[in-house]
């Protein structure tokens, strides 16, 4: 971002997790981002599934001024009946994207996750933005969705892969999303 001048501007995202005056914040913020308000559904979807919405795993972040710009959420899958969490939707006002935005809320909520012990987490998503969190291809892990899919649109991150040698392998096989997803 640039001030009147054309210097360039960095903004400071502070991120927290969700409270219930942040929904309609959010609801905007995700009905701004995207073509068609699908996504604000599935969010709303979500957050009325008690098997899939885990309190604290739906971050935002804010501009200086206190106003939302950006969500994230993670809620609970499984991949061949074991837990796992699914990134998404990830959403940022289009006036904060290229900013940092993104990138703020969803490291946030993907330490907040790491903080619980939470082990695994998909994502179906852009394959030259995700990898910046750790992400990789999921088939390496032997993990696959029971749809068609681009192989490098779906990605599986290990948040504990500095202890994995300690730890059980990680879940291979087919995901199950939560029904707010529709597949």
């Amino acid at each position: 971002m640039a001030n009147e001048y054309g210097a360039k501007v960095t903004t400071v995202w502070t991120t927290r997790a969700e409270t219930s005056q942040d929904l309609a914040a959010i609801r905007s913020v995700t009905e701004a981002a995207f073509p068609t308000p699908d996504e604000a559904g599935i969010v709303d979807a979500l957050r009325a599934d008690p098997t899939a919405w885990i309190p604290g795993l739906s971050h935002v972040c804010e501009d200086e001024d206190g106003q939302v710009a950006g969500h994230a959420v993670l809620s609970r899958c499984t991949v061949d009946g074991s837990p796992a969490l699914v990134l998404g939707p990830c959403s940022v006002t289009p006036a904060a994207q290229r900013q940092g935005a993104g990138t703020a809320v969803i490291r946030a909520v993907l330490d907040a996750a790491r903080a619980t012990g939470e082990r695994l987490v998909v994502v179906l998503g852009h394959p030259n933005y995700y990898p910046r969190f750790g992400f990789v291809r999921a088939s390496l892990l032997g993990i696959r969705t029971s749809f068609e899919v681009p192989d490098e649109a779906l990605m599986a991150l290990d948040l504990q892969a500095e202890r994995a040698e300690q730890r059980a392998p990680l879940p291979q096989g087919v995901i199950s999303y939560p029904p707010a997803f529709g597949v």
